[in-house]
């Protein structure tokens, strides 16, 4: 990752939250302790943040707190051809007339484009999928109610009584920082708040991930992989991690590249 975008998500999660530990920069931006410890000391200089033991904090907290976890801008650009592939694969498990939710983040928002060919009730917490969806399907689309998270580009809200309650999906597709052995991980308590609403409102849990996120892990977990009906990720998920799928008895679809992907990565 370039310089410009680790410093880019240091002081975005600076500004999510009191504290951020180094480990958690760590986490964030996929680099190591001495390059996460070198920046701190950069940006400590040109004052944009505060050099702490052990991490770091905003020099101007906001009075709006933010979510921990990479900007949306950040993570699109993120392994870009494995989720289109990922992303085709889960559509192909959607029928017309069906009744769907999907979960905000990079991956399944690129569903988007083959569902415009379908005909659909889709409830989303994501503004950009609904928007899209809005502009260049004939779906139905059903927004969660909430906050508007700019970073994510997410609509959350901490209260019970939404309307998340009165919506029944089919399926729920959903990505996630991080996915292994005790199950599906993510950075902020209040995604995982959220996200587990989401998930008892459907019958099937379908996990879209690239191979990267079964290498990551976080302190957090949304639920265990005993939850999730079907996992649909790239070829280069590890042997160790279709082993582990297997005895927890999820499905495993391997999204290949298209002709076309992979003649513009071998270029």
């Amino acid at each position: 990752m370039h310089e410009t975008e680790r410093h880019r998500i240091i002081q975005s999660a600076v500004q999510s939250k009191p504290v951020v530990t180094v480990q958690e920069m760590v986490e964030l931006t996929e680099s190591s302790e001495a390059t996460i410890r070198r920046d701190i000391a950069t940006l400590h200089v040109q004052k944009k943040l505060r050099r702490v033991r052990g991490g770091a904090e905003s020099i101007h907290p906001p009075q709006f707190v933010g979510l921990a976890g990479r900007p949306f801008s950040v993570n699109e650009t993120s392994n870009a051809s494995e989720k289109r592939s990922i992303a085709a694969k889960a559509v192909e498990l959607c029928d017309d007339g069906d009744s769907i939710i999907i979960n905000g983040g990079t991956t399944t928002f690129q569903m988007v484009h083959p569902l415009a060919a379908k005909r659909m009730q889709v409830f989303t917490n994501s503004f950009p999928i609904a928007e899209h969806l809005l502009k260049h399907s004939k779906n139905a689309i059903m927004l969660s109610g909430g906050t508007i998270y700019r970073e994510q580009n997410i609509i959350l809200s901490p209260f019970d009584n939404d309307v998340t309650r009165n919506f029944y999906a089919k399926r729920m597709f959903m990505g996630a920082h991080a996915l292994g052995p005790l199950g599906l991980m993510e950075a902020d308590p209040l995604l995982i708040q959220a996200e587990q609403k989401l998930i008892n409102q459907a019958d099937e849990l379908v996990v879209l991930v690239d191979s990267s996120k079964f290498k990551r892990r976080s302190s957090l977990i949304l639920c265990p992989l005993e939850r999730i009906t079907t996992v649909i990720t790239d070829a280069g998920i590890r042997d160790e991690d279709r082993h582990m799928l297997e005895i927890a008895g999820v499905r495993l679809i391997i999204a290949e590249k298209t002709a076309r992907e992979q003649s513009t990565s071998a270029a």
